[in-house]
């Protein structure tokens, strides 16, 4: 069966979108790097630090940076993209709306969004110059703690989705 002309655009659109966000991670990218002195040399030293360490209180050993404190700058940057890339999110958002993308795109979106800025506060409050290596694992169990809110949210809205068209 061949494709229909809706079914073509909807496509059409969704290939944009998949551009337009690539297009945009590399500005951001660029954008950060041009905007942040050494942070190459400071991802590069983040990632040497890494040794792997017993989670307090458990018999679990997990890599973790050995001086979680002195990563600022790579938790600023970090920081920086999610909440630019939560922004951006919302942008597709108000697009998705606008042009009347299906409701699971929509959903998607929208759990995007509550990732992206809910771990750019998580890095905000959680990673500073007082993080600890059980700070550290305690921002990782946040962050997938809002993974699964995220997840939770999207899979709402698809089920409200379906049971609102079964009612009509």
């Amino acid at each position: 069966m061949g494709e229909n002309s809706e079914e073509k655009t909807l496509r059409r659109i969704e290939a944009f979108f998949s551009i337009a966000s690539i297009g945009f991670l590399l500005i951001l990218l660029g954008a950060i790097f041009a905007s942040t002195p050494n942070l190459y040399n400071d991802i590069i030293a983040f990632f040497k630090d890494f040794e792997i360490v017993e989670v307090r209180n458990t018999q679990i050993y997990l890599p973790a940076p050995a001086h979680p404190q002195t990563h600022l700058t790579v938790y600023s940057a970090a920081g920086t993209f999610c909440l630019t890339w939560g922004i951006y999110e919302i942008a597709i958002l108000i697009t998705r709306f606008l042009i009347r993308s299906p409701t699971n795109k929509k959903a998607e979106t929208l759990s995007n969004i509550i990732f992206w800025l809910g771990a750019s506060y998580l890095i905000k409050e959680n990673l500073d110059i007082t993080t600890t290596t059980t700070g550290w694992f305690t921002f990782w169990t946040l962050i997938i703690t809002l993974l699964g809110i995220s997840l939770i949210v999207r899979g709402l809205i698809l089920a409200a989705s379906t049971w609102q068209k079964r009612k009509t």
